[in-house]
């Protein structure tokens, strides 16, 4: 019997993975990695290791769940090492729950590797911290994408009201609809905004506005997916700390000249 990391890439930065999450990628004879891993990591792997693509496309899964799951069973089975290399954690959003249940069903030993998230990496790439004691005690990490029910609209009736910092994941094809249910549930419309596209990484683009506004920069600025949505007073907070993105465009100008 082999056994099964279940390892969070972290959000982006290749630098930003954990030292225990690189061993996972070193001693694996098979790794399954995600869309959103970054490919440099895969430069740990030893020589010899199966590298087999699991990435998922909004809308186009190129590898189904079940069948990611069947994998990992079957090559532990047969005496390998597998690590699952995810992007950001793997219990935020990641199905790496699923993935243990599967596991633990079938007898399969396996340890769970937690990864920086992107709901706070990519937030602090941009200047916004997610918490700060003058303006927000609390935070919720969201998925953004959206089943129109009853229950839905609860949940975001809950969020308007009761958290002060919102990190919304995969939202940004639904924003239009995040929008009109957060202020039709008393979110105020000058509640500050941002959308961070491909944070952590060079190519990092950070647009901000107000929910009365962001679903319209966002189509303006042509934003799509992966993107965090950060809303709350602490996205104010750029203005004075933004750093990621300048020192960016120093380095892209340095290398130029």
């Amino acid at each position: 019997m082999g056994n099964v990391y279940l390892v969070g890439a972290g959000p982006g930065d290749p630098e930003l993975i954990t030292l225990k999450a690189v061993k996972c990628i070193q001693k694996a004879d098979v790794i399954l990695y995600d869309r959103l891993v970054n490919k440099e990591l895969l430069s740990y792997a030893k020589e010899g290791a199966d590298l087999i693509y699991c990435g998922k496309l909004p809308d186009y899964h190129l590898m189904k769940q079940e069948t990611i799951n069947h994998f990992l069973v079957r090559y532990a089975k047969s005496g390998k090492i597998v690590t699952r290399l995810k992007g950001g954690d793997p219990f935020v959003f990641g199905r790496g729950a699923e993935e243990a249940e599967a596991l633990v069903k079938h007898g399969i030993p396996f340890e769970i590797v937690p990864g920086i998230t992107s709901g706070i990496a990519a937030a602090a790439y941009a200047g916004i911290p997610v918490t700060h004691r003058d303006v927000s005690a609390s935070v919720a990490f969201v998925a953004g994408h959206h089943k129109n029910d009853e229950k839905e609209e609860q949940k975001w009736a809950s969020l308007a009201k009761g958290i002060d910092t919102l990190a919304i994941y995969m939202g940004v094809g639904n924003l239009p609809y995040i929008q009109e249910q957060l202020l039709k549930n008393g979110k105020s419309k000058d509640t500050p905004a941002a959308l961070v596209h491909w944070g952590t990484t060079d190519v990092q683009k950070t647009v901000t506005g107000t929910l009365e506004t962001i679903a319209e920069i966002a189509r303006t600025e042509k934003i799509t997916n992966p993107s965090m949505i950060i809303i709350g007073e602490v996205v104010r907070y750029r203005e004075k700390i933004s750093w990621f993105e300048e020192k960016a465009s120093k380095a892209a100008i340095s290398g130029v000249l």
